[in-house]
């Protein structure tokens, strides 16, 4: 017996609401129709099924025989196309993000708690190191996305986005305050026990370059693992650096920091977001970037870093800028 599904469904209807008009409003049909098929339905199965009565329709012994059955089937067809619905809704999954410290700093710290908060089922497990390693880790597909800090090499099947543009200052402790009279060459600054990153970070290669193009070698006198190290090791009086521009200011108003002046000016620096254009996206990371990219259009302030939201991310693992 080759018997409609749609034919099931309106019965089930009908049978629950024990009324012709109501089963039509909840199946956005006509009464007519719905009383049609009950008769199609009646002739197909060749017993009757419902009953008039002047308060509605009434089940016969034959109608609740089927009901039984049919009122499982359609529940679980219905629970099943409502939790599609949800599916479809509800984006999940897992983002292996690779980040640099100073673009966790300036850019994704004070975005990853608003974006968990809009996307719960989203997990993002952090791996924080070098540029050049984290590029290596996305180019070998052990990472989906990567947020990283210029200079570096961009490899042909890496796709880049620019999120954010800064620069960096030189700063010092308050030890430091008589320098900041006047502007000093590179050759005086570097004097003054430099800190810094050390070899392979693209802060390293940065300032490398700005002191080749003054015939000068870069040599910090005290290298860091990581970027956050730097400014207290400055309001310590340990040497002089560069500190980007949003993450000193408020060091700088509270004068546990003093800006010191160059007599060259210093290249702007970039945070960019990278993945690999030969691997589709799944729709978690793509959905992180879209949210990174409309965050950056709104063009949000950088928080003070002293004073952050806490952000809950899983498996954090850190190495260095």
């Amino acid at each position: 017996m080759d018997i409609s599904f749609e034919y099931y469904k309106i019965f089930y209807y009908v049978a629950k609401y024990e009324n012709i008009t109501k089963a039509a409003m909840v199946l956005k049909s006509s009464q007519p129709n719905v009383t049609r098929i009950i008769h199609i339905l009646e002739d197909q199965l060749d017993c009757r099924l419902f009953l008039r009565e002047p308060r509605g329709l009434k089940l016969t012994e034959e109608g609740k025989r089927l009901y039984a059955h049919v009122a499982i089937a359609c529940q679980h067809l219905l629970d099943a196309e409502a939790e599609l619905c949800r599916d479809k809704n509800v984006c999940s999954g897992t983002i292996e993000l690779g980040v640099t410290e100073t673009a966790l700093h300036l850019f994704l710290l004070q975005n990853l708690h608003d974006f968990q908060t809009g996307y719960p089922e989203i997990k993002i497990r952090i791996q924080n190191n070098t540029t050049p390693e984290i590029l290596k880790s996305l180019q070998n597909g052990r990472l989906d996305l990567a947020v990283v800090t210029t200079p570096f090499e961009l490899h042909d099947a890496l796709a880049c986005e620019d999120l954010l543009t800064f620069r960096e200052v030189p700063a010092g402790g308050p030890d430091y305050a008589a320098l900041s009279d006047r502007p000093m060459t590179l050759k005086e600054f570097r004097l003054h026990s430099i800190i810094g990153l050390g070899y392979g970070t693209a802060s390293y290669e940065y300032y490398r370059k700005v002191f080749i193009e003054q015939h000068l070698d870069y040599e910090p006198a005290m290298e860091v693992a990581t970027a956050d190290l730097v400014i207290p090791l400055l309001q310590n009086n340990l040497g002089v650096g560069f500190v980007p521009e949003p993450l000193a200011a408020p060091f700088f108003e509270n004068d546990s920091l003093v800006p010191l002046t160059l007599n060259v000016p210093l290249p702007s620096r970039e945070v960019k977001m990278l993945w690999d254009k030969s691997r589709s996206q799944s729709r978690a990371t793509a959905t992180f970037c879209s949210y990174l990219r409309e965050r950056c259009q709104r063009n949000l302030p950088i928080l003070d870093p002293v004073d952050r939201t806490p952000f809950h991310c899983h498996n954090i693992k850190s190495a260095d800028r």
